[in-house]
């Protein structure tokens, strides 16, 4: 896992496995998240999927998974002239359910120049994903 520059956690009221099980169905994000346009794998959910992600008003950008713990997190990365995007999915156990954090960095020469002029939106896409991951989890 990266260090994220930005982060948000929320509490799910759903056993661990049920939450990985739509977390990890990254095909199905359209689905029940507005930040998200399209989402292609070539693969299974696996170390060295790449995964083409198309969100509202940006330009597709492809991300390799990284890193992958099955059934608690994985990690990709996408790759631009002088960026390196990254993003952390997280879930763990807590009482009564799961938590997932997401995670996100944005690094690469150009990093440092792009994080306040990204900072705001790259915010606003994570809050409004793990609240739109609780929604379709809980509601079944």
């Amino acid at each position: 896992m990266s260090t994220p520059h930005w982060t948000s956690r929320i509490d799910i009221d759903a056993p661990i496995d049920r939450v990985w099980a739509v977390l990890a169905d990254v095909e199905q994000w359209p689905a029940w998240t507005p930040t998200m346009t399209l989402v292609e794998p070539d693969g299974p959910l696996a170390t060295g999927t790449r995964v083409k992600v198309t969100q509202p008003g940006q330009r597709a950008a492809t991300y390799v998974v990284t890193a992958l713990a099955a059934g608690r997190s994985f990690t990709w990365e996408a790759r631009q002239i002088g960026v390196v995007l990254t993003a952390d999915h997280v879930v763990e156990e807590r009482e009564g359910g799961s938590a997932v954090t997401l995670g996100f960095s944005v690094g690469g020469l150009l990093g440092p120049l792009l994080r306040p002029l990204l900072g705001g939106k790259i915010r606003g896409y994570i809050d409004t994903e793990v609240g739109a991951l609780k929604r379709r989890v809980e509601a079944g």
